[in-house]
């Protein structure tokens, strides 16, 4: 088996350095990623309420099991 070979300091610096820099933007992309998407599931989960309310409305028209108030109609 051959030996492995030397490695220029130079090149394991930049790759450390690259590794720690990487490290560095995920954080910080990290954190202007999470506030927006918390913002996008509250929406999301809002939409959900309302989807699945006209859905269950839906169901019992086609059913015909609503029944309205006189001061709806």
């Amino acid at each position: 088996m051959v030996p492995p070979v030397a490695v220029s300091p130079v090149i394991k610096t930049a790759r450390w350095s690259f590794l720690l820099i990487g490290m560095f933007y995920g954080k910080q992309r990290y954190d202007y990623l999470k506030p927006r998407a918390e913002k996008e599931r509250l929406v999301e989960e809002a939409e959900k309420k309302i989807r699945e309310e006209q859905e269950k409305i839906a169901k019992a028209l086609a059913e015909g099991n609503i029944f309205f108030n006189s001061s709806e109609c």
